[in-house]
């Protein structure tokens, strides 16, 4: 059974995020993000290598394979 978890990011200092949420970005097996170049720079923070994909409006309707 698949699962999706909605997790809140820092607007301002990376480290204003909570453990369990790291611990949920590097379990996963993939990342939807808005904005992928912060998003990026988040997971690079914390040394995550899950796969970054971006998802907003505009590409909303299409599949993710």
């Amino acid at each position: 059974m698949s699962k999706l978890f909605l997790v809140p990011t820092p607007i301002g200092n990376l480290k204003d995020i909570t453990y369990r949420a790291v611990e949920i970005l590097g379990n996963v097996d993939i990342i939807l993000a808005e904005d992928t170049r912060h998003a990026g720079k988040l997971l690079k923070h914390y040394n995550i290598s899950t796969k970054l994909l971006s998802h907003h409006k505009f590409n909303e309707h299409h599949a993710v394979d």
